[in-house]
């Protein structure tokens, strides 16, 4: 899928999610998600997605600190 088009889909998406909707209309189809929690995923997927294509992925590091509390 281009970049475009998953743009295009993402705005939607995000659309629908912040109006309360769980039905989305693109490209002639209609997707209907069971929850909030379902469209947040697809939602975070196709931003991964596009971070992927764009080459923007996000790194993500862990560590530990620790002091003696002084």
């Amino acid at each position: 899928m281009e970049i475009d088009r998953m743009q295009a889909l993402l705005t939607a998406l995000q659309e629908a999610r912040f109006s309360g909707l769980r039905s989305v209309s693109y490209d002639g189809k209609t997707l209907t998600y069971g929850s909030d929690a379902e469209l947040a995923a697809a939602i975070s997927d196709l931003e991964a997605r596009i971070a992927r294509v764009s080459g923007t992925a996000r790194h993500r590091r862990w560590g530990t600190v620790a002091t003696k509390g002084l």
